[in-house]
């Protein structure tokens, strides 16, 4: 086993390019136990086929492991799924090697089972893959079995089995070294790097597939191995961060070491980040040590501004509260975009011009409008659309409906109360408004949508860095680098 040689495969496209965090972590576990790590970063390649077909001339592998960030786009105006390029991508791997090809992610851990059948893979890992990989790979190349293996998705006479996920404490493991991939390149391509903080969320928001992916427990890293990630980037030419914390603000008192340990090495000034986090909590103390520590800009997931429709949402905090936040983000000069969520159980037409006329009263940086809730089953919302039913008599459904009861393809929940033309009613409130980010189906081109979005790609050419909402405010607003 000692010394096999595995391939990872970024299979992540969208442009700008960002780069693949959890497969630069994994890849420092293999090295770890002893594999040969290799990786085939398709985000560069300017044709798939031929990047994987060069690689195999050249090279042969003991196992594939491929990555999915996501199944889609959940952008309803758009609703493009990632499913099909990644399924050829698999394709032409299996036609060129006969070692086990292995699938994990996030997005995959959204739906294992449904998309380890559509790809056609041989394993699949649910949840993190630090542990589980190395451990699967040692048990394939030493033919044992495997069937205990936490998180395995593998095929038995009866089926697909889905073994249950085991959640690393990543108090005991370090994820700082960030040497695998070109962090240097996604940075000059993608204008930022991302880090964690923790894994997991226990908010019990009615929509969100965080903790279906990620683990409903939150655990934390050591505020030490943060900044040791942050400094090893740093060394690399890299000065722009992005959390990827589901919520960096949650729990506070470890947002404010993490911010205490930046602070205490000097890095506040050297450095500029982002963070995405909860309107509450959101204290004095955290704000002045999220600025003192080189935080520049905050995206919060406000959802609504509508008190009936954050309790639908699941949401613990009030309108009140995000009031309060975007005081407080201009005592401390943050840029800070409010996140929306429209068209979710309960919507009417009157809760979203009462929303939108919050924002422009609050004066936010900028106001990031998604209209449709992208289901997924291990959701509160989605248990309750196969409760009543995926057929296109629901009139709270909009996307691919027949035939997609698993959710694989993009649906989305729309409000049937806002009845037809809501879009165009969303978009007459607007009324062209420029801080907020929103587009209607056709719409897509150098908005909010970050797929394949040219503006970005060429203000990131020019040197902008930074969050990819800030740097559209900037361009709009002609303030600069």
């Amino acid at each position: 086993m000692a010394g096999e040689r595995v391939l990872l495969i970024n299979t992540n496209r969208m442009r700008p390019v960002v780069a693949p965090l959890g497969l630069d972590y994994v890849a420092q576990a293999l090295e770890g136990s002893g594999f040969r790590v290799e990786i085939l970063d398709l985000a560069f390649a300017e044709n798939t086929e031929e990047a994987i077909s060069g690689y195999f001339q050249k090279n042969s592998v003991g196992a594939v492991a491929v990555t999915l960030r996501n199944i889609d786009d959940s952008y309803y105006a758009s609703q493009d799924s990632f499913l099909p390029q990644v399924k050829e991508v698999i394709k032409s791997v299996r036609a060129r090697t006969d070692g086990p090809i292995i699938m994990g992610g996030v997005g995959f851990s959204l739906m294992p089972c449904e998309i380890m059948e559509y790809c056609g893979v041989d394993f699949g890992i649910k949840g993190e893959g630090e542990e589980a990989l190395p451990l699967l790979l040692q048990h394939i190349f030493n033919g044992e079995e495997f069937s205990g293996i936490p998180g395995l998705v593998f095929s038995t006479p009866k089926g697909l089995q889905l073994n249950p996920p085991r959640y690393l404490n990543l108090k005991r493991f370090s994820l700082s070294r960030r040497g695998a991939i070109d962090n240097l390149r996604y940075f000059l391509e993608g204008g930022m790097a991302g880090f964690e903080s923790k894994r997991g969320c226990d908010r019990k928001c009615v929509y969100c597939a965080d903790p279906v992916s990620k683990g409903r427990k939150i655990r934390l890293r050591p505020p030490k191995d943060v900044a040791d990630e942050l400094e090893n980037l740093l060394k690399q030419g890299i000065d722009h961060f992005h959390t990827c914390d589901s919520e960096f603000n949650i729990p506070e008192g470890h947002a404010l070491a993490i911010c205490q340990e930046i602070i205490g090495r000097g890095l506040g000034d050297k450095i500029r980040w982002y963070a995405y986090c909860s309107p509450v909590p959101f204290s004095e103390e955290l704000a002045l040590l999220m600025r003192r520590a080189g935080c520049v800009g905050i995206d919060f997931g406000v959802d609504h501004g509508n008190d009936g429709m954050l309790r639908r949402l699941g949401r613990d905090f009030t309108s009140r509260d995000v009031r309060e936040i975007a005081n407080r983000c201009r005592r401390y000069s943050f840029s800070f975009m409010f996140d929306l969520l429209l068209g979710g159980p309960g919507e009417t037409r009157e809760t979203l011009k009462e929303t939108v006329e919050l924002m422009k009263g609050l004066d936010p940086s900028r106001i990031g409008v998604s209209f449709g809730v992208r289901l997924y089953r291990g959701t509160a919302l989605g248990r309750q659309v196969l409760r009543e039913g995926v057929t296109s008599a629901n009139r709270n459904l909009r996307g691919r409906i027949e035939g997609n009861k698993d959710f694989l393809e993009p649906i989305f929940y729309v409000s049937a109360e806002l009845g037809e033309g809501a879009e165009d009613y969303v978009k007459d409130l607007i009324g062209g408004d420029k801080r907020f980010f929103f587009a209607a189906k056709g719409e897509i081109e150098g908005n909010y949508n970050y797929n394949e979005n040219s503006t970005l790609v060429q203000a990131i050419k020019k040197g902008y860095r930074g969050a990819f909402w800030d740097i559209l405010r900037r361009l709009e607003e002609g303030t600069g680098l």
